[in-house]
């Protein structure tokens, strides 16, 4: 019996955190919408997996499309991690294997396990027999499978099960039973820790063994250098046993992600490491392994312009230096992902969340006009004024003497434009006359200044390059 309860997502949304405000020129650190703006067509199902006493568990089921009649779609069912706070655990954890399955056309039901969130219960404790705590989960999770793969619009012949670090162990255990209606396991960063097993690696690596022996099903997983929580020494070992015993998995190892690999599938940052290979393995065994719902993932990012390099703050365009500080300062501190947009006034910084991109980029026009992104991730983004000619070779950027034409009061001139905020131009004329502006339209604001008592004025230097070209 599947018990159907529909909830507010209110407390998803995003909030906005000032860091800062100038006169006139008020900016903020928009830390970013936590979910893609695409349809979710989100429902809370209780699921009974024992009845007495009665324990139900909460699970959140997505469907992809903008209309929730579509499908019928296939189904990926995510176990999610542990908590030192089980009861305030987020219902929706590790966004971003969710957002990849919608990407691709799945729907997605994610579970709580017995005493997390909304879900009734609690979870029996086994020490270091890691075999039993995961037979526990996969016991639920056969239940949930059996009830959501009957909700209207789920194809119940294309599933695949995938779980993150307890929850990954707790895919791989349920796997083992070689579950007729699932076709691949994808395992993230999987393992589990009891506080009262005094050697929980070895359990683990020996536990996997026996998994591997007993297993049929594909699985695919994915590990990190840099794993906090678990050495590459364990997962390399378990990944060993699992494949010796017989077990067919694929490993990705992905190296070093930021402070702590077992936090990659929580950030986009962490996207490039692994979809790639998600894709391949779901094709290989006869999966949707193609994007089809883009709307479901951050935007691509953007290619370096060339413009600058990311520490040069003489180059960040309109901001005074106070600005430059304060803003671009702490953009550069922020972790990874990120965005900075820039306007003609003022700007904003997005780290983390669903898209920084594309949250830095509507907040900025929320306090400014103009905007750009001016950088993402440690890469400068911030294009070539449009007007602008090609650079030259003719000289140095700073060589004052190497500007044709001018005479003294020009070449003063020249050397306050060195100073002055970009976007900025430099025009000079034959007679000695000069024009020089900064802000909106740069290049023709120079040229008018020049044209007035002056004729034949073109363009010396743009922004950071030096454009003359001698005819």
């Amino acid at each position: 019996m599947l018990l159907r309860l529909k909830l507010s997502l209110s407390f998803l949304h995003s909030a906005f955190v000032l860091l800062a405000a100038l006169p006139q020129a008020a900016w903020s650190a928009d830390h970013g919408a936590v979910e893609p703006e695409a349809p979710l067509n989100e429902k809370i199902v209780r699921v009974p997996v024992q009845s007495s006493p009665l324990v139900t568990l909460e699970v959140t089921v997505y469907m992809p499309g903008h209309s929730a009649g579509g499908g019928p779609f296939p189904l990926a069912l995510i176990n999610h991690g542990a908590s030192h706070d089980p009861m305030n655990a987020p219902r929706v954890g590790d966004q971003f294997i969710t957002w990849y399955f919608l990407s691709r056309g799945y729907a997605v039901a994610m579970p709580m396990q017995r005493g997390y969130a909304h879900s009734w219960g609690h979870l029996t404790p086994h020490g270091c027999d890691v075999l039993a705590i995961g037979n526990d989960a996969a016991k639920d999770i056969r239940k949930v499978l059996d009830d959501v793969k009957d909700i209207p619009g789920i194809d119940a012949s294309q599933i695949v099960v995938a779980g993150k670090s307890m929850g990954g162990w707790s895919t791989l255990v349920f796997g083992a039973q070689n579950p007729a209606d699932v076709k691949g396991l994808l395992n993230f960063a999987g393992g589990v820790k009891e506080g009262d097993c005094g050697k929980p690696d070895e359990s683990l690596i020996t536990a996997a063994g026996d998994l591997g022996s007993r297993t049929r099903l594909p699985s695919i997983w994915f590990y990190g250098d840099n794993d906090q929580t678990f050495s590459t020494a364990t997962w390399k070992g378990m990944y060993a046993h699992y494949t010796a015993a017989g077990g067919r998995a694929q490993l990705v190892d992905y190296g070093d992600f930021q402070k702590d690999a077992h936090a990659m599938t929580a950030s986009g940052a962490g996207l490039p490491l692994w979809i790639a290979k998600a894709d391949a393995f779901l094709q290989s065994i006869g999966m949707p392994g193609n994007e089809v719902n883009p709307e479901y993932l951050p935007r691509p990012e953007p290619k370096a312009s060339g413009y600058a390099s990311i520490n040069d703050f003489s180059a960040v365009p309109y901001l005074n230096a106070r600005q430059k500080t304060a803003l671009f300062a702490s953009y550069l501190a922020a972790p990874l992902p990120k965005a900075i947009a820039i306007g003609s006034t003022s700007g904003m910084w997005a780290s983390g969340g669903f898209d920084p991109v594309r949250s830095a980029m509507r907040q900025c026009w929320r306090v400014s006009q103009y905007c750009q992104l001016y950088a993402v991730d440690n890469t400068v983004v911030w294009p070539r004024q449009e007007s602008a000619p090609p650079p030259t070779n003719f000289a140095s950027l700073q060589d004052v003497n190497a500007v044709p034409w001018l005479h003294a009061d020009g070449r003063q001139a020249y050397t306050r434009y060195l100073a002055a905020t970009r976007p900025r131009a430099f025009a000079i004329a034959r007679d000695g006359g000069w024009g020089q502006a900064s802000g909106i339209d740069s290049i023709n604001a120079a040229l008018v200044q020049c044209a007035k008592g002056h004729e034949e004025c073109r363009i010396y230097s743009v922004d950071g390059d030096v454009v003359w070209a001698a005819r």
